[in-house]
């Protein structure tokens, strides 16, 4: 397993295409929902792909939002699901956070992955709500 930051217009088209794959084809997020501003380059915000034998088969991103490392858009082909590689996503992109002199991360966590999130550290905060028809919860890490 390796992480990579991306740093190409491929490697970032790749990140798009897992997305595609999992959340607006598997869980049918809204296309116009999954993309945003800050699926650029050059936006503020840093994109990780992981790899699994030397292929790539998940991705993730972290923006600074209000002092908090935001890790967003995480997923991983479903192929690739049981061999721990999400945690691997999760690991990086706190570890960008770290670099960046963050002390603390958020995430909106898909209901149904709460107990995940908590086995990496990560506690719920507030109520449930509904994000693309699906429901979510914030969940709060600091280190």
């Amino acid at each position: 397993m390796t992480i990579k930051k991306v740093t190409t217009e491929a490697e970032l088209q790749t990140a798009f295409d897992f997305r595609r794959s999992v959340f607006i084809e598997e869980q049918q997020v809204p296309e116009e929902e999954e993309y945003d501003e800050f699926d650029a380059l050059d936006a503020p915000c840093d994109h990780i792909l992981v790899y699994y034998n030397e292929q790539p088969v998940g991705t993730g991103r972290l923006r600074v939002v209000e002092g908090y490392g935001k890790l967003e858009r995480i997923c991983i082909l479903e192929e690739y699901r049981k061999f721990g590689l999400g945690k691997e996503v999760i690991v990086g992109l706190e570890q960008i956070a770290r670099d960046k002199g963050l002390t603390k991360a958020k995430l909106n966590a898909q209901s149904y992955a709460e107990g995940f999130y908590e086995k990496l550290g990560y506690q719920r905060e507030g109520e449930e709500f509904m994000d693309c028809g699906i429901p979510h919860i914030l969940m709060k890490k600091y280190w």
